[in-house]
């Protein structure tokens, strides 16, 4: 008796083969089995390591017209109530010190803006005709 031969398409990047009809017919009867997966140990989960509390930031501040340093080592507090007395957001330059790379970094123009919008309004005295 002659045997039924049929391309196997089922394999696993390997390529397809000839197999004989019987085995094929009979791989499709059974169902795959289940693989049953625990999870080991009963070990309690780490706990959770909370991260340190920022340090607050330094600012350092610059007048450009006279190239002269007007405060150092401040807090934003003190950076903003500084900013009250400086005519425009352009005549001074702020940089804030990065721990991290242990250099001060120039603020951006937007955050210079964000910390000039902050600062307390002065006022400004009627002048005499």
């Amino acid at each position: 008796m002659a045997k039924t031969w049929v391309l196997d398409t089922e394999t696993k990047g390997t390529g397809a083969h000839m197999v004989p009809l019987e085995k094929v017919l009979r791989g499709r009867d059974r169902e795959p089995e289940l693989s049953l997966v625990r999870l080991g140990g009963s070990a309690p989960p780490k706990p959770v390591r909370e991260p340190d509390p920022p340090e607050p930031r330094v600012f350092k501040v610059l007048d450009l017209m006279t190239r002269g340093t007007l405060a150092e080592g401040v807090d934003l507090r003190a950076t903003v109530k500084l900013l009250g007395d400086v005519r425009s957001v352009v005549d001074v330059q702020i940089y804030v010190w990065d721990a991290a790379r242990r250099r001060w970094r120039m603020l951006s123009l937007d955050e210079r803006r964000a910390l000039w919008d902050a600062r307390p309004r002065r006022r400004r005295e009627p002048q005499a005709a």
